[in-house]
């Protein structure tokens, strides 16, 4: 086991090099710079003060020279500064990752909360008008975008309430906070509910249908026992799969999500910087992004291990 948390943690390291190669050349190849931006939002080119702004810039060194220097910097949390703002890229960035954790967090537990039970129960009731309803339900999740489904919530709040939810980036209490992101979340979350329940039915219906099953049935065992213990146990592999797939997914993939509620999050300004072409945000933003889908498979690994005792690494 400890072998292969070695050898997982060095293919990481190799993996997120790899991607910060990427990153940095594929932001350079990208025809237009900030330096052109800023020249053609003022409506006059001058060569001069142009290459003097890219030579302040750093833009004018080689690209090799640049990416030694993000990287050095990186490690020592130095993450450069906005060419926009002209703040730390940092200070641009902190306050924006607890706003998106939040919300991906809660979509992430309103899909688990919501997708596994009714996962089960689908599997449990298969054929059953209850369980028409439910595939109907999770086809229904997946077929419809989250901004179709936020415009909704916005368009009914109006119609109900005749306002619409308003985000308080510094809520006073923890209620405050809950209603302040639960409507966005839930919105964001229906499609990974309906992805999980999916997963939770198919992987369930293959488990219910194993020998062991019906020797627990055999033995007298009741069908609460059987369903959640013998078989949901064993079932849920894919399960937090998916989950863990679907959390990496949710810290980047909350653009349209954060931009209908107008929620300042990480993924919202990573799309403000593209536009901007801020080099220092775009390249330490879609890293962060790296690291929490690289970390999360490592966690979803480490989580077989533990859940299922058949699993060995080291062999």
């Amino acid at each position: 086991m400890f072998a292969y948390i070695v050898r997982r943690l060095f293919l990481m390291l190799v993996t997120l090099f790899g991607i910060s190669v990427i990153i940095f050349v594929l932001l350079r190849v990208v025809p237009g710079n900030i330096v052109d931006i800023l020249f053609d939002a003022a409506g006059f080119v001058d060569p001069a003060d142009k290459a003097n702004l890219e030579r302040e810039l750093g833009l004018s060194q080689p690209i090799v020279i640049q990416y030694l220097h993000w990287i050095g910097g990186l490690l020592h949390g130095d993450l450069g500064y906005s060419y926009v703002s002209e703040k730390p890229a940092l200070e641009e960035i902190l306050p924006r990752i607890p706003i998106t954790a939040r919300l991906a967090g809660l979509a992430l537990l309103f899909s688990a909360s919501i997708g596994i039970p009714l996962g089960v129960i689908s599997a449990v009731h298969q054929g059953s008008r209850l369980d028409y309803a439910l595939r109907v339900v999770s086809l229904s999740g997946l077929s419809l975008p989250s901004f179709w489904l936020g415009l909704l919530v916005l368009m009914a709040s109006v119609s109900l309430f005749g306002t619409m939810p308003i985000f308080n980036p510094n809520p006073k209490t923890w209620l405050e906070a809950l209603t302040i992101y639960a409507v966005p979340a839930m919105a964001v979350g229906f499609r990974s509910a309906a992805l999980t329940m999916r997963i939770t039915r198919s992987s369930m219906l293959e488990i219910l249908r194993q020998d062991y099953i019906r020797t627990a049935r055999a033995k007298g065992a009741s069908e609460a026992s059987v369903n959640y213990h013998h078989a949901l146990k064993n079932a849920v592999l894919p399960v937090i799969t998916v989950i863990g797939i679907e959390a990496a997914f949710l810290i980047g993939g909350l653009i349209v999500t954060e931009t209908v509620f107008n929620i300042p999050g990480i993924a919202r300004f990573l799309v403000e910087a593209l536009r901007w072409r801020d080099y220092p945000i775009v390249q330490n933003l879609v890293m962060f992004i790296a690291v929490v889908v690289v970390v999360v498979n490592f966690i979803v690994d480490m989580l077989y291990a533990a859940i299922d005792p058949r699993i060995r690494f080291g062999e």
